[in-house]
């Protein structure tokens, strides 16, 4: 019995500020909005150049799409690199 009360111990505890996992916290959610915005973007796209390969007159919605998603991922990529470079200490 004592090592299940032990093991219910070792969990996360408070997310209080300052604590680690609360800043680990901070940047997964972000990471996770950061994935479902690319997704999104990546679907519409795609999704738009079928369209237009199957004889829609929406190229404008393709293209804005494709730039939408080459922005996002772009910035993705500057934040990805300025997160590794403050932890760093660069």
């Amino acid at each position: 019995m004592p090592l299940r009360e032990e093991s219910a111990n070792t969990g996360l505890g408070d997310l209080e500020p300052g604590t680690t996992q609360r800043a680990q916290l901070r940047t997964r959610i972000g990471d996770i909005a950061w994935t479902a915005l690319c997704a999104v973007l990546a679907l519409w796209a795609i999704w738009s150049a079928v369209g237009l390969a199957r004889g829609a007159t929406a190229w404008a919605y393709c293209a804005v799409a494709w730039v939408l998603l080459a922005v996002a991922l772009g910035l993705r990529v500057v934040a990805v690199r300025r997160r590794t470079r403050i932890r760093r200490g660069l």
